[in-house]
């Protein structure tokens, strides 16, 4: 490095804004963010070049290094988190992680990163170690019950540490009082443990398995059976006590047998970088397909099979699987269901939600599924449970099919956002099934012939005279008078009145003069496109309360003419339902009258401008339903 002249005498104290450059260019960092933002680059070091010359001066490497850009992965995509290097310390120590070495910060760095990403470090308490390895590498967890674990446990794990997988252990709590409790043989109750090896060692003529745990507080250590100090080890020579690494310091790393290892410890996570059967021998390359998606009360929330008037009403995902794997009959993927930012969300008091999934064979129909299939038919598979983690992952192997997977909460009427990723052997096709919008919009019924009408419509057409005067055209006031007067006289429908913005609508539908008036030819045509909506109602107005639950909506709109989308769907409940999750009479026809406006207008501007359409239906839609 060259020579950097200093003036003599005493120099200042240096602080941190007065660092200097150290970069070969003279730039600042700053100025290198500047121009890599400027040029849309990533930073690449010139002076420290990603090749051997950084990494050895006296050898060459004996393995082939690859250079990686290191991020936070979270919900299937992976993050910059950008912070200060300011931490939090007491008496010029920092209070939460932090390395053995004092002068050593990269940690506690890293720490914070995680900390602003879940929104606070108090966010981070009580975390699950799976949720680290998962955010820090973007793996795929799996979890074994030690107590119910396979017969090839030891195999699996020992094929795991040598795939590189990260693998953490915990003893299980009954209550809040037994965490971070001490068991006789110096184990810690709901503590995060990494597994950090495992072999076998000859003892007394026998082949002994083993398994290397560390206590990340770097100590508090096993002192049972093969302990750092236990007379086991006065059976094993030097050479061999040297390959297993074996020390007899109070550093948190020990090992233990491991029959003591699946007495003692009640629960196995492990993070697979990629996601390979741990039980198979072969390396196999996984397709991953994603879906982001929400549960949402009222629409999307309908809690799991439990609850049948509600189930149907989840998200749908489709697979189509085409091709088995190699040698076999049956097709292998794995589905990973997360919850997504509920730490974060922890502040404003929420908690893990109860979720899990379940797999059905699809009826070959490119369409939401309803309430009666789901009646009628046991699903193929299912997350082996629901339970308030935040993610849960299972492996299934099925014949070639198709089937409809659905991703729910336990309980309905719970809110989250989810990431769904889909890992399978071979290429599959995926379809969300709420995702697409289908109008069909039938030409309006031609009003009855003179002479053939019938008493009902021989009142209304004396009333709208009555009202409209000379002109024989109503304002929207004068058609609230008439729709609320002739609608109660019928018996068989229940409702407050019709308000006088459903009024507004009508006559933004059917008003072909742009007068802001409704003749009584137009009037009669809405009137028929009425009584086929209030039959509707009433059909979904199953317990005749003048009410419709807002779970019934998506069905009632599709009879309507109105497939939506599940963010408009969302959209639409959240807009036109009471707390309760209920949709008067106006409020249906509200809505009806909305989604027929709003159809007719794109429909005629996509086919007089078809090359001036920059939105798709169900972007126009959800624009002109929320004005």
């Amino acid at each position: 490095m060259p020579y950097l002249y200093r003036a003599p005498g005493p120099q200042k104290h240096p602080v941190p804004k007065d660092a200097r450059t150290t970069h070969s260019s003279g730039q600042s960092f700053e100025q290198l963010r500047q121009e890599c933002v400027q040029k849309g680059i990533l930073f690449e070091d010139a002076d420290f070049p990603a090749n051997s010359s950084s990494l050895f001066y006296s050898e060459r490497p004996q393995i082939p290094f690859v250079w990686k850009r290191p991020g936070f992965w979270q919900h299937s995509e992976w993050l910059d988190v950008v912070i200060d290097d300011r931490l939090p310390t007491f008496r010029d120590r920092l209070i939460f992680l932090h390395s053995a070495d004092h002068r050593e910060f990269w940690s506690a760095l890293l720490e914070k990163a995680y900390a602003k990403l879940n929104g606070s470090y108090e966010a981070l308490k009580g975390g699950s170690a799976i949720e680290a390895m998962e955010d820090f590498t973007g793996g795929v967890a799996e979890t074994f019950a030690t107590k119910e674990a396979p017969e090839n446990f030891y195999e699996i794990l020992e094929k795991a540490l040598k795939r590189g997988s990260l693998v953490g252990c915990s003893i299980d709590i009954r209550n809040a009082t037994e965490s971070e409790a001490r068991t006789p043989f110096g184990l810690i109750k709901g503590h995060a443990y990494t597994v950090t090896g495992i072999d076998q060692v000859n003892f007394r003529g026998q082949k002994t398995e083993l398994i290397r745990v560390r206590n990340p507080w770097g100590q508090v250590e096993w002192n049972g059976s093969w302990s750092d100090s236990s007379s086991e080890w006065l059976s094993v020579g030097p050479a061999e006590q040297k390959r297993l690494c074996h020390t007899a310091l109070d550093d948190g790393e020990f090992w233990m047998a491991f029959r003591d290892f699946k007495s003692h410890f009640d629960k196995v996570e492990i993070c697979n970088l990629t996601p390979d059967a741990l039980e198979e021998n072969a390396v196999h390359k996984w397709e991953v397909t994603v879906h982001q998606g929400s549960w949402v009360r009222g629409s999307t929330a309908g809690g799991c099979r439990n609850f049948l008037d509600t189930f149907w009403t989840n998200p749908q995902i489709k697979l189509s699987l085409t091709e088995e794997d190699e040698g076999q009959e049956d097709c292998t993927f794995l589905v990973a269901l997360m919850q997504k930012d509920r730490r974060k969300l922890k502040r404003f008091g929420a908690d893990m939600l109860t979720i899990g999934y379940a797999i059905y064979q699809s009826p070959r129909k490119d369409e939401h599924l309803n309430k009666d299939f789901f009646r009628y038919h046991a699903s193929q598979a299912r997350s082996k449970t629901f339970i308030n983690l935040r993610e849960v992952s299972d492996r299934f192997q099925l014949p070639p099919g198709e089937y409809i997977l659905i991703p729910s909460t336990f309980e309905p009427h719970q809110e989250a956002d989810f990431c769904l990723r889909i890992f399978t052997e071979k290429k599959i096709i995926t379809q969300d099934m709420d995702g697409d919008v289908n109008i069909d919009l039938h030409e309006p019924p031609k009003p009855t012939p003179a002479g053939q009408e019938t008493e009902e419509e021989l009142q209304f057409q004396a009333l709208f005279e009555q009202v409209a005067g000379e002109d024989m055209e109503v304002t929207a006031e004068k058609l609230e008078y008439i729709l609320n007067a002739v609608l109660q006289k019928k018996k068989d429908i229940k409702f407050k009145k019709l308000s006088l913005i459903s009024c507004k609508n009508i006559i933004s539908l059917m008003d072909t003069s742009g007068n802001g008036k409704l003749e009584f030819g137009e009037f009669k045509v809405f009137w028929n496109t009425l009584k086929k909506w209030t039959s509707l109602f009433l059909q979904f107005d199953a317990d005749k309360s003048g009410t419709m639950s807002s779970y019934e909506l998506r069905t009632a709109l599709k009879a309507a003419g109105f497939q939506l989308s599940r963010h408009l769907l969302q959209l639409t409940v959240l807009r036109y339902t009471d707390k309760e999750l209920q949709l008067g009479f106006d409020d249906f026809l509200n809505c009806l009258v909305r989604l027929e406006n709003a159809s007719r207008v794109f429909q005629a501007l996509s086919t007089k401008n078809k090359e001036c359409i920059h939105l798709n239906i169900n972007e126009f839609i959800s624009l002109t339903m929320n004005i």
